[in-house]
């Protein structure tokens, strides 16, 4: 069970891969000038192409239904004539009796040249008629009605029955002696006269034919000019169209540069100020998420970072307490277990628990020292003093330190010069100089200590003889507990905090401080502010 629907999952699964690669098929593009322009050409033929056919059709229809209404009209008009006046002629010889022809209104002359109307009337006895039309074919027309009355034409058998009354027949003949086609009506009025009237379908044919091809001309020649018309109406239409699909792409690919500039005088001019609106709203959003992004860049790097340096923090100052707890237990533990009752000998134990102790106890100073500096809480008080006999006070008390170390440290400045910066943090910093250089003595063992006057500060620099730094340590010299020679400075006790404490001392009064190797020897240098 749990196999089949697997199975039917995996189905399921197939079907729709299938289906979103058929709806990720490129699609075909077509420009909207292009569509307009085919759209409205193929109307225009679609257009002649029903006009033409209508006209081929239904045109003979319509003509033969608007006949029959001019032979009703005739019909009615003819029946409204004084018949009893009509000239009678011998049936036979159809020579003139001698009596005056009546004469045919003009209305009626008119309306049946107008529309091709040839018609007779006979009276019952088929000795005189009166006719229209030409003069030979009077003689026809009266035989054709003849045979009508008397059902004895053979035409009648291919006629087509257009409309049958009681006293009036319609019909469409096609006449074999003429050889042309007819509607004609024929019948007899209320007076008892026989009349056929009839008009030739030849020319509604051949107008039929003129027509198409009249349409088909004046068609293609329509189709020529709306198509460059459309053409140029449609270019001007889908320009500003065409503009903003373009703007549109360059927003997707984020080039905010481009704007709107057609003028269509439309709902289209609304939309490219709204795309430009987008487009300006689009940059400056883009633009504060990327400050953003930046910024919580810099944020997690400042996170790691900080997060390296508490583990860096922590390693080195467990690296630090380690020897001198370690120390401080062993000793401690000889003591208490009384492993030597010589007096000497317990004294040395305490001197070093001591001694150890204290360079704990420093290196916790030291440490809080540099976080209330690094944190701004120990913000430095700034005083005007002599920078002259600040030095001269920490030569002094440290003259035991240089007579151990079998110093010569040379500072030749009499003249006061004064300076702005917390005196207090300043005396650790020159401390901290000097207690480095005598530590690292080596050659000549010479410490000189220079106060250089520039044009707005003053330089300090202390220098000692000795083994120049290696120049890849250099930049990391001011991190907490680097150490160049990690055992020499595990002989006089460093814990490589003093130059981080130099550091952030002189950043916080917004001052400079550095390091320089000679061939005999470093100098280390900060400036401080002289200006009044």
């Amino acid at each position: 069970m749990k196999q089949k629907k697997e199975t039917a999952r995996e189905q399921d699964r197939q079907k729709q891969n299938k289906k979103w690669k058929k709806n990720s098929r490129p699609k075909k593009f077509h420009s909207l000038k292009h569509q307009i322009s085919v759209l409205f050409i193929c109307l225009l033929l679609l257009s002649i192409f029903t006009i033409t056919l209508i006209n081929g059709l239904f045109l003979e229809k319509y003509y033969v239904s608007k006949k029959v209404e001019v032979l009703e009209e005739a019909k009615s008009v003819l029946s409204q004539m004084n018949l009893d006046d009509i000239l009678k002629y011998d049936a036979d010889s159809e020579e003139d009796t001698g009596e005056t022809p009546v004469e045919i209104p003009d209305e009626i002359e008119k309306s049946s040249s107008r529309n091709n109307l040839t018609w007779i009337v006979v009276n019952e006895e088929n000795s005189g008629y009166y006719y229209w039309g030409e003069n030979n074919m009077s003689k026809m027309l009266r035989s054709k009605l003849f045979g009508y009355i008397n059902d004895l034409d053979k035409d009648m058998e291919q006629s087509h029955l257009l409309k049958k009354t009681d006293n009036c027949t319609m019909w469409q003949v096609h006449d074999r002696f003429a050889g042309m086609e007819y509607v004609e009506c024929w019948g007899q009025f209320d007076n008892g006269y026989y009349f056929l009237i009839r008009s030739p379908l030849e020319s509604i044919k051949e107008s039929a034919s003129i027509s198409n091809s009249f349409y088909f001309v004046v068609g293609a020649i329509i189709v020529v000019i709306s198509g460059l018309i459309i053409l140029v109406v449609t270019n001007r239409i889908t320009r500003p169209i065409s503009e903003l699909t373009k703007l549109s792409e360059k927003m997707s690919d984020l080039d905010f540069d481009a704007r709107y500039q057609s003028w269509a005088g439309n709902e289209i001019d609304v939309l490219g100020d709204n795309f430009n609106k987008m487009s300006r709203k689009l940059e400056s959003t883009i633009s504060e998420l990327k400050s953003a992004n930046n910024k919580l860049q810099k944020d997690i790097e400042d996170k790691i970072k900080i997060d390296e340096m508490r583990k860096e923090f922590l390693d080195n100052v467990s690296h630090e307490l380690k020897t001198p707890i370690a120390l401080i237990q062993g000793y401690a533990e000889g003591l208490n277990e009384n492993i030597s009752d010589d007096p000497e000998s317990r004294e040395f134990y305490c001197e070093v628990i001591m001694d150890e102790a204290s360079k704990m106890n420093k290196l916790v100073k030291n440490l809080l020292t540099l976080n209330q500096l690094e944190s701004g809480k120990d913000a430095p008080v700034m005083e005007r003093f002599d920078i002259v006999s600040l030095i001269r006070g920490v030569l002094g008390s440290m003259h035991i330190m240089i007579e151990q170390k079998e110093a010569t440290v040379i500072f030749e400045e009499t003249e006061p010069v004064y300076v702005w910066a917390d005196e207090f943090k300043i005396e650790e910093v020159v401390t901290n100089y000097t207690s480095n250089a005598l530590n690292h003595l080596d050659g000549e063992r010479k410490v000189e200590i220079k106060v250089i006057q520039e044009s707005d500060c003053v330089k300090v620099t202390v220098f000692n003889t000795g083994t120049p730094i290696p120049e890849e340590d250099i930049p990391n010299l001011w991190n907490k507990f680097y150490k160049v020679d990690k055992a020499r400075t595990r002989e006089y006790g460093g814990s490589g905090i003093g130059l981080s404490i130099v550091k952030a001392i002189i950043e916080g009064m917004n001052q400079k401080y550095g390091v320089c190797n000679y061939d005999n020897g470093v100098e280390f240098w900060f400036t401080l502010d002289c200006r009044q």
